[in-house]
């Protein structure tokens, strides 16, 4: 179990360290991640492992999104 710990948190140091400009909603996922993760098992670091790429994930999503509704707006003009 500590082996597990001691993996997820090197690897959520090492995607701290490798992109800190792509924190845009790693903040707000590993902490909703991290407090679900405790009251399921008192599993915090790894639900704020998961909760951080998924925060990631989804604010890329937006941007992508957003980024595509600007385009087709100029497209029009």
């Amino acid at each position: 179990m500590k082996s597990a710990l001691l993996a997820a948190t090197i690897a959520i140091a090492a995607v701290a360290v490798a992109s800190p400009a792509n924190a845009k909603g790693c903040i707000k996922g590993a902490i909703v991640g991290g407090v679900a993760g405790h009251y399921a098992g008192h599993h915090g670091v790894l639900g704020a492992a998961a909760g951080c790429l998924y925060g990631r994930h989804h604010a890329k999503e937006q941007q992508r999104q957003q980024t595509q509704g600007q385009g087709t707006q100029q497209n029009k003009l």
